[in-house]
């Protein structure tokens, strides 16, 4: 079933990939599967929810794996930091910044002691971190200017890890300007209307 679910979901038949996904969940639990194989499927339909415009849903389930993973293997397990990620993702997509920042704040440390500063989900978690500081509406001039630095800090280790053309490095990148040009924005006095 899963195979059905990802290529239906790979082939962007969502509705049908949902309907596949409800079932496996369904089937696992009533056979008694494992925690940690729910999880992953659960995991897949939290995506299929999101894809389909589902975020609420999407987000309490988000919330669910990563609490479940989090007690089935400890936060510097490598899936459990994973998905800290799309659980984080899932909260800046609903636009819960501070939420993202606190989830970041408590995940970081434990990506770079179990995978280390130079690892690419350590950084993507530092840029989604910068990225729920800057966009978030009532973000002070500080922490505007976290943001910048961090995603510096992001762009020059990807860079050098992962290379120009990575996605990730090309991710920061965008996310560095666009965080560059709201702490301009904010720091340059509007002219005078004489």
């Amino acid at each position: 079933m899963n195979l059905l679910g990802n290529g239906l979901y790979a082939a962007q038949h969502h509705e049908d990939a949902l309907v596949v996904r409800e079932a496996e969940l369904s089937m696992k639990q009533r056979l008694g599967a494992l925690e940690e194989s729910i999880l992953v499927v659960q995991s897949n339909l939290a995506s299929t929810y999101r894809t389909l415009g589902r975020l609420e849903e999407s987000l309490r389930m988000r919330e669910h794996i990563y609490s479940g993973l989090l007690k089935l293997n400890g936060e510097e397990h490598v899936n459990t930091i994973k998905e800290a990620i799309c659980y984080a993702i899932a909260l800046v997509v609903s636009g819960r910044f501070k939420d993202t920042q606190a989830l970041m704040c408590k995940s970081l440390p434990a990506a770079r002691r179990g995978l280390g500063e130079s690892n690419e989900l350590t950084l993507k978690m530092s840029g989604i971190y910068a990225a729920a500081l800057y966009r978030d509406d009532r973000a002070t001039l500080d922490d505007l200017r976290e943001a910048v630095t961090t995603l510096e800090d992001v762009e020059r280790i990807a860079r050098r890890v992962l290379g120009g053309a990575h996605p990730t490095t090309e991710s920061t990148v965008n996310e560095l300007r666009y965080a560059r040009a709201m702490l301009r924005a904010r720091e340059t006095p509007p002219a005078s209307q004489d």
